[in-house]
């Protein structure tokens, strides 16, 4: 029997620091507050965590604009903080998986510091840097995904430079063999410190087109979001040239070399894409490129049995036994997902449905914190907004604060247990009622119903590494066979909250039901 890699069929949970848990009253979550909160993170029954940015930055979009790679903002703590999270973790076999966050930079890294002083300097080329058009504008018509031109002006260099997302996060220029190299010696440094993989965000974005060639028009009824409101001009263009260019492939296996001299460590690319599972596919072929790519599929407002089966099927064709598929159904990004999928009102029935369906299909399953109590999006005011995306958009697109609010530990205390201090977002007061102290003393609750579940996964091979066949049942449910060498799963889902009837089998589904069972 093939022994699986510790990702293959493992629950990872992913931890916006900012949010779980803050150890010093300052409002924001931070390094020594996630030590605190390992042994409620074990009782889950999670393999995992996969901590988003920590790393020392401005904090105009959280960390995601890094100014030192190698060490870690003060608002979260210290490398020696970090370093006991390793050894914590660990003895509580928890693998720690962290953000690398490898296309760009703050625009307060001392490389970019270097680079925008001239022309001639030893990191000159280390970002992407162009001339003004003949009449002064932007080299071409790329955007930011953040609103705007992709493109901003440097008054000291005198050209533009490339920026994807925020004008403070400068794109690097992987086309530059040193940078390339340097990059490599900022994962390593991370690798030496014991952390067992790596989740890539932005992976597809670290090259470009040489020739900055212009991004075609995409047709009004194309356009739609991938981590992104459709009211973003940024989706009226096919992104062929700005990023997800072939050149990206040669990086990854040299990227992919290094991790290979770390045995046990894992590689998942965050990947959007215009086809995104097609990517997937190429960035995971033959065992040499990333692991398994994390894609938005499945991050998306279509809730349908359609949509879902489609989605797995595709995948599960275009890696055709190469690269570990990867399941998310929220994270720090998007609408979390019982209010995205289940409205204004949604029933807790939903949570545990979704959970039982995601944790069921076949791969890695990353389950945002959270979503283990059924939490839903809090409407934040626009007077207390943090989020750089929603400001640029409100009110049409609120950003992504609601999903990124302060966890509720406690239904009787300020701020819900989780500050002594003012919290660094609201938290919402419908929350209170969800909270962990209260959930854990309910055996009906969507949190046991997470850990009961969670547990009686791993008595079942056969939904950890087992194939995975769709099973035609009438619409708003859906069900598979999950299937091994030794065991076979028939696992169905209704949908809605509607009671379902399936008739062939024998089946009668409550609103938002599950059905498991053996067969041969």
């Amino acid at each position: 029997m093939n022994k699986l890699f510790w990702w293959e069929g493992a629950v990872i949970y992913q931890i916006y620091p900012r949010s779980l848990m803050d150890s010093n009253g300052d409002g924001i979550g931070d390094i020594p507050g996630i030590i605190s909160k390992l042994d409620y993170i074990q009782s889950l029954g999670v393999d995992a965590i996969w901590i988003s940015p920590f790393f020392k930055s401005p904090m105009k979009d959280f960390g995601y604009d890094i100014a030192d790679y190698r060490d870690v903002d003060p608002l979260f703590g210290t490398l020696n903080d970090f370093d006991e999270l390793i050894r914590q973790a660990h003895n509580r076999n928890l693998k720690v998986v962290i953000d690398q966050v490898l296309s760009h930079t703050s625009d307060q890294h001392d490389w970019f510091q270097q680079s925008r002083k001239n022309r001639d300097n030893d990191k000159a080329d280390w970002y992407v840097w162009a001339d003004a058009r003949d009449d002064g504008g932007a080299p071409n018509n790329w955007l930011a995904i953040f609103g705007g031109s992709a493109w901003q002006w440097d008054a000291t260099r005198q050209q533009y430079y490339l920026h994807n997302f925020l004008a403070n996060q400068p794109d690097l220029n992987y086309h530059c063999a040193e940078l390339r190299q340097q990059i490599l010696q900022e994962v390593e440094f991370w690798l030496k410190r014991g952390v067992d993989g790596f989740r890539l965000d932005a992976i597809n974005f670290c090259y470009h087109d040489k020739l900055l060639r212009d991004n075609p028009a995409k047709p009004v009824k194309e356009r739609r979001g991938r981590g992104f409101s459709t009211d973003n001009p940024y989706a009226a263009q096919y992104h062929i040239h700005d990023n997800n260019q072939p050149e990206t492939l040669t990086f990854l296996e040299d990227l992919r070399a290094l991790l290979d001299r770390y045995p046990g460590v894992m590689s998942m690319g965050e990947i959007n894409t215009e086809n995104s599972l097609k990517t997937i596919a190429e960035y995971t072929a033959g065992h040499k490129r990333l692991h398994m790519g994390y894609s938005f599929e499945l991050l998306v407002d279509e809730f349908s049995a359609s949509h879902i089966r489609q989605t797995v099927e595709q995948q599960m064709a275009h890696l055709n036994g190469s690269g570990t598929p990867c399941w998310a159904i929220s994270n720090h990004d998007v609408t979390r997902v019982l209010s995205r999928w289940g409205g204004d009102n949604p029933d807790p029935r939903m949570a545990k449905m979704l959970t039982a369906l995601l944790c069921s299909l076949p791969g890695t399953i990353c389950s945002y914190q959270g979503e283990e109590l059924g939490l839903t999006e809090a409407d934040i005011p626009e007077n207390r907004l943090q989020d750089p995306f929603g400001i640029e958009f409100w009110p049409n697109f609120k950003g992504r604060d609601g999903c990124r609010t302060p966890m509720p530990w406690r239904d009787d205390r300020a701020a819900a247990g989780f500050t002594g201090g003012e919290p660094w977002l609201p938290v919402p007061a419908d929350h209170l009622a969800r909270a962990v102290n209260r959930q854990e003393k309910d055996p009906d609750s969507v949190l046991n119903a997470f850990k009961n579940f969670l547990k009686w996964r791993k008595k079942h091979n056969a939904l950890i590494k087992g194939s995975i066949q769709f099973v035609d049942v009438p619409e708003d449910t859906l069900a598979f066979i999950r299937r091994d060498k030794t065991q076979a799963i028939y696992a169905c889902f209704n949908l809605s909250a509607q009671e379902k009837i399936l008739e062939a089998a024998r089946i009668t589904l409550a609103p938002y039901g599950t059905y498991f069972c053996e067969i041969e």
